[in-house]
């Protein structure tokens, strides 16, 4: 019946001898794998037991009707809050009852797992001895199932902890106390959620957040942006297609709203959108439902949409190039992210942040800042936001030493002129320094300071790729590439 290995440990609750000995005589067959490890006559023994050696017992026998107040629902109930997983077998003498829902569903609410009756009087077994021999090993065998799934809900926990950490929203003014406040509200919630704020601000770090505080949160959790997947295949990206569905579909490919399903799909830029698809974005919305190419029959999902943008909407709108119908349909909730110099009282705070985590990733000394360079990168404007502040700091970090000067802050912060561009301007950084760099090395640091620029001076990355020349695919690995994403 049980594993070799296997022990069920009872704690028998019952204030008549007679009854104690029929327990008994109805589990003596099995004495190699259930065992009484304790038999008390009252509620109150029975808590003091449970909560002084929790781990003792795996199934709790209880008279209905005992003496010393404490018992049935009450008892039950009592129980519970000790442990949950405590799983509880009630023996009653209502006979009269035995049948009614009512009573059944009274036991059954307040947490016990099943009951029996202790008619007939004269046996000296448990009436239909096999069914609670049953109930017992059931009984254990739930608790060791809700125990393995605790356990495995406490490690997912636990990792949701640690993606939580990774994506902390930094910083302690006005602007991001109420932001937080925001996101706890929102988490709680299951409409879409759109997230306007301007280039660098982290509206993906806002909607990581949204899903990772949510129901949803052990389910996944997929960021696209819209503006880096070129037209004709963001339809199959978004939503699959069947094998055969046209030239070189060699077989089904589930769509990015299908691996979702039961979690969040978070739309970036999102007004990048060509109209024809916003028409099926839409349907999704409305009826929980996709077309795959393909496919006649259509396919459920659930979802919840956390959209952002940094365009104007409105303006979007009334040039026709987004849809009105699905704009309400997205902003149920709006959020918006305030820009980086609108709350200058975070910068010290993301500065330390920053420098943490990439001295931790490189493996080296985190170098100090003197104060006058906090207050130079406190009172610059940071028209690239968070994202240009941490490209900052990964610069300042690949060229500085042990202390960082506003010599360092100046060299980091160079700004380029929007037109004419010249390359002695650009270079001249680089040729400071009487050392000779290696030619991959200059290359690279130049991919990073144009591409940064040419970012920072950008309202999205699909306007960043189209000055750059380059399709959005390439851009977005280049980006990978140089570390700025």
């Amino acid at each position: 019946m049980l594993n070799s290995k296997s022990e069920i440990k009872i704690l028998l609750i019952e204030d008549e001898e007679y009854d104690i000995k029929r327990v008994e005589n109805t589990i003596r067959p099995f004495n190699d794998s259930i065992k009484i490890i304790s038999a008390v006559s009252s509620g109150i023994e029975a808590i003091e037991l449970l909560k002084n050696n929790p781990s003792n017992y795996d199934v709790i026998v209880m008279d209905y009707q005992i003496s010393g107040g404490l018992m049935g629902e009450a008892l039950i109930k009592r129980i519970k809050e000790i442990d949950p997983l405590y799983q509880i077998i009630v023996i009653t003498k209502i006979t009269l009852n035995i049948a009614n829902l009512d009573y059944a569903n009274d036991l059954i609410s307040a947490g016990a797992y099943w009951y029996c009756t202790k008619y007939p009087g004269d046996m000296q077994y448990i009436y239909q001895p096999t069914d609670f021999i049953l109930s017992i090993v059931n009984a254990f065998e739930k608790r060791k199932i809700e125990q393995e799934r605790t356990k495995s809900k406490n490690k997912l926990s636990k990792g949701i902890d640690e993606i939580l950490e990774k994506r902390k929203i930094v910083g302690s003014s006005v602007e991001i106390e109420n932001l937080k406040k925001r996101i706890s509200k929102c988490a709680n919630s299951n409409a879409s959620i759109l997230i306007c704020g301007a280039s660098g601000t982290g509206k993906e770090l806002v909607a990581a957040n949204i899903h990772y505080n949510s129901e949803r949160k052990f389910e996944n959790f997929i960021p696209i942006n819209c503006g880096s997947i070129p037209h004709d295949l963001i339809e199959s990206e978004l939503f699959g297609y069947e094998k055969g569905a046209f030239t070189g579909a060699n077989k089904n490919k589930p769509g990015l709203f299908e691996i979702a399903n039961h979690g969040t799909i978070f739309l970036d830029e999102v007004a990048e959108l060509p109209l024809s698809l916003q028409v099926k974005l839409l349907r999704v919305l409305q009826e929980g439902e996709l077309e795959k190419i393909g496919r006649t029959e259509k396919v459920k999902t659930d979802v919840r949409i956390i959209s952002a943008t940094n365009k104007d909407i409105g303006k979007e709108i009334e040039e026709n190039r987004f849809r009105r119908d699905l704009y309400y349909r997205l902003n149920v909730i709006q959020i918006n992210v305030p820009d980086l110099k609108k709350r200058a009282d975070d910068i010290p705070l993301l500065l330390d942040y920053f420098m943490e985590l990439y001295c931790e990733e490189t493996k080296r000394k985190k170098p100090s800042l003197k104060h006058e360079a906090i207050d130079m990168l406190t009172k610059y404007e940071w028209p690239g936001n968070v994202r240009e502040l941490k490209n900052v700091i990964q610069r300042l970090l690949f060229d500085s030493e042990d202390v960082i000067t506003t010599d360092d802050i100046k060299h980091a912060l160079i700004k380029l002129p929007t037109k004419n561009i010249s390359m002695e301007y650009l270079f001249e950084n680089l040729l400071e320094t009487k050392e000779i760099l290696p030619l991959h090395q200059v290359k690279r640091i130049f991919k990073m300071k144009y591409l940064s620029f040419v970012r920072d001076n950008s309202l999205s990355d699909t306007e960043t790729a189209e000055k750059l020349n380059l399709a959005p695919p390439n851009y977005h690995r280049l980006c990978k590439e140089l570390g700025l994403k």
